[in-house]
């Protein structure tokens, strides 16, 4: 079963804004940093895989050798469930348990 993936407008910017700092300095490595992001959420709608999250009703999936975190929910969607990502986050950033970095 494949999940269907739904982006939050949110998460669009965190990606955008990454993707967008890092291609300031290395266009290859902003889009393999993408790429990379992009396979996680891809995975995530064939099988949700992370752990628990630190928002209550999350998980969090690692972005392997990457300091990112895709925030995600599984929510009800017509005849399925759907992967919802909420934000992506760097690692580094201030991120207490029950809200989103600022």
């Amino acid at each position: 079963m494949t999940r269907r993936i739904v982006w939050s407008a949110d998460a669009l910017d965190d990606l955008d804004g990454a993707v967008a700092y890092i291609a300031e300095r290395n266009p290859a490595a902003a889009r393999r940093v993408v790429a990379a992001i992009i396979r996680v959420v891809e995975r995530l709608g064939r099988q949700s895989t992370g752990r628990r999250g630190r928002v209550p009703g999350t998980y969090e999936a690692v972005v392997p050798r990457l300091p990112y975190i895709v925030a995600y929910a599984l929510t009800p969607r017509g005849q399925g469930e759907a992967v919802f990502v909420l934000r992506v986050i760097h690692g580094a950033r201030d991120w207490r348990t029950g809200r989103w970095p600022r």
